[in-house]
């Protein structure tokens, strides 16, 4: 997904001024969003998980991102840029029901949680569509790209959906399961963000960094600390089993003179 999804050099010459006065203020929003997020996203992560600052620095990524994510898809509209129209749908997607999570304390499904999973159902059979068409194309590519990532992503645009049916049919999440719903829907819109920037748009980076491994680093950082986080707990709850079977084992064991 392109951080800048349309620019100025898409528009015909002799454009009227109030279209390149529309473009430009879009792409304000989606580059000045997309930034702001990047940078609120990473100090969400950084500081203490519940307390204010988390809180004031999720807010800001939650609005953010919304607004990144439209500019996304309704800009790439405009040039039929099928990657980031899906990019800038899913992101938003991922975002809004993140913040559906967080807020709902208790055991239930609303409104949003009903209309929320025909989003990825929708993204997924039109990139099972670009897919195909992909593959039946003579040189087996569309807008430049083969089949397979069309699939790769419909693939994912069904997981959410199944993930999203599986709460519905529970009634809702409530305790850690929330939260993980939470953390990981936020993450994953992270790293589409910061994957976008730092490995998609290394031509608006120093000319040294182009092409260096080391802007892998900020762009999977979100995974990473998603995985940490999901597998925290339960490597915590086994550690401890395995320290308190170790006395019972030893009480239990027999005793030789």
């Amino acid at each position: 997904m392109s951080a800048t999804p349309l620019s100025l050099s898409h528009l015909a010459p002799g454009s009227p001024p109030w279209v390149i006065a529309a473009i430009v203020a879009a792409l304000a929003l989606h580059i000045g969003g997309g930034l702001t997020g990047i940078v609120s996203g990473f100090a969400s992560l950084a500081v203490r998980k519940g307390q204010r600052l988390h809180r004031l620095f999720g807010t800001v990524f939650f609005g953010a991102m919304l607004v990144m994510a439209a500019m996304a898809s309704g800009l790439a509209m405009l040039i039929n840029q099928k990657g980031n129209i899906v990019g800038g749908i899913l992101t938003f997607y991922l975002v809004l029901t993140a913040w559906a999570a967080a807020r709902q304390k208790t055991a239930g499904i609303g409104r949003l949680d009903m209309a929320a999973v025909a989003i990825p159902l929708g993204v997924s059979a039109g990139l099972v569509t670009w897919g195909l068409q992909a593959a039946q194309s003579p040189n087996g590519l569309l807008d430049g790209m083969p089949s397979a990532p069309y699939f790769v992503m419909a693939g994912l645009a069904v997981l959410f959906a199944v993930l999203d049916v599986k709460v519905i049919r529970q009634g809702g999440v409530t305790g850690q399961p929330r939260i993980a719903r939470h953390l990981w829907r936020m993450c994953v819109a992270l790293f589409f963000a910061a994957a976008s920037f730092f490995l998609g748009q290394q031509r608006v980076m120093p000319t040294w960094m182009h092409g260096s491994p080391l802007l892998f680093i900020p762009a999977l950082a979100p995974l990473v600390a998603m995985l940490g986080w999901l597998a925290g707990p339960r490597l915590a709850r086994a550690w401890r089993r395995r320290r308190a079977a170790k006395p019972a084992a030893a009480a239990t064991a027999p005793r030789t003179a």
